[in-house]
């Protein structure tokens, strides 16, 4: 195709502050591809980014959760990837780090990211090291594979917890990336799966996609309801996705006699446990983890590959999730949208492909 020159982007400028402008396109250097955005998803690590302050720098252009088509190659890379389709593994880990020689990607010190670091997917064109874009099956949806990135976070959390099939598994918060984590786990031969939210709109979705029990944690001891339905002391393991203080002390409290907590959700509020909430770990022999991000070795790891063979397979299912889908002229109502509360009841994606490019 024709070099491109210019393109749209949503670019942040302040706090609030998201215009549509045309800006140079990027070129691909060598060992890069340029992708052409279909679908980009705004992510709740977004939020505070667009409405709050918490952007690296201004002017930016986010998004780090995208899937799009191979416009263009860098020097070094072979043609034959022109127009495949390809999501976006954002991570640019720093591999001078000790830590990337473990494969130990995003522990590391000094690395770049896609859509807060460097410019991202609220665009037309992206351009990424050639290991940055997952290629993925022939037909899979670009919108489904928008959608990649965060199902590798659970898959990722799954993956560094020794985790057993078969056993009793309990999730604690069933947003976006908690719904996806009950289907991988379903895929992964999970035993019971109970799930734990105050939405009762987001526990009827889970127990489609593959839930055994759902319990509202706003009810009074919603933990004790919901391990009498298990019939065992506790679960096995539980998966923390919330990121608030009240669904991480439910974790614990789920968890049975040597269980694995993995705490997933990212917090913004401080978590104060009192005396006999800390004792769990003790009393239990807890095993309590965190995960960060979504990579192993080889870069960028099992969980994308696998991720894209679920959602290419069927078994993890995302149109529900998708509370709509903007177009990117129209990215500039992105804020207002954040802010009012309840407005949105899912994923809000931008549609960044040109009318009748796709």
């Amino acid at each position: 195709m024709p070099k491109v020159e210019r393109m749209r982007a949503a670019v942040l400028h302040a706090p609030g502050d998201l215009r549509v402008e045309e800006v140079p396109a990027p070129q691909p250097a060598a060992g890069e591809v340029l992708l052409r955005v279909a679908r980009s998803g705004v992510c709740g690590s977004d939020v505070p980014r667009i409405l709050e302050g918490a952007a690296h720098r201004y002017p930016i252009v986010l998004g780090h959760e995208f899937a799009g088509t191979v416009a263009a190659v860098g020097e070094g890379v072979g043609p034959e990837i022109l127009g495949r389709r390809a999501a976006c593994a954002p991570l640019l880990p720093n591999f001078a780090d000790p830590q990337c020689a473990r494969g130990n990607y995003s522990l590391g010190k000094g690395y770049g990211f896609i859509g807060s670091r460097q410019p991202g997917g609220f665009a037309e064109y992206v351009a990424m090291p050639l290991r940055n874009a997952v290629l993925l099956p022939e037909g899979l949806d670009l919108g489904a594979a928008a959608l990649l990135e965060p199902i590798t976070v659970g898959l990722h959390a799954v993956n560094i917890m020794d985790f057993t099939p078969g056993r009793p598994v309990a999730v604690t918060g069933v947003g976006t990336i908690g719904i996806l984590l009950v289907q991988g786990l379903r895929a992964l031969g999970a035993g019971s799966i109970t799930v734990l939210d105050v939405d009762p709109a987001r526990l009827a979705q889970a127990r489609e996609l593959g839930a055994d029990q759902a319990f509202d944690s706003r009810v009074p001891d919603a933990d004790r309801a919901a391990v009498e339905a298990l019939g065992e002391p506790g679960f096995d393991f539980v998966f923390e996705t919330a990121g608030v203080p009240a669904a991480e002390i439910l974790a614990l409290k789920l968890a049975g006699p040597r269980g694995r907590v993995m705490f997933v959700g990212t917090p913004h509020q401080p978590l104060t446990l009192q005396p006999a909430e800390f004792e769990l770990m003790n009393r239990k022999e807890l095993m309590v983890q965190g995960s960060w991000m979504n990579y192993s070795a080889p870069f960028p790891g099992w969980e994308w590959e696998f991720g894209a063979r679920l959602l290419a397979e069927g078994r993890v299912r995302t149109a529900g999730l998708v509370d709509r889908v903007l177009p990117l002229a129209e990215a500039g109502q992105v804020p207002a949208l954040l802010r009012k509360r309840g407005e949105l009841k899912g994923k809000l994606l931008l549609d960044c492909a040109r009318e009748g490019v796709r």
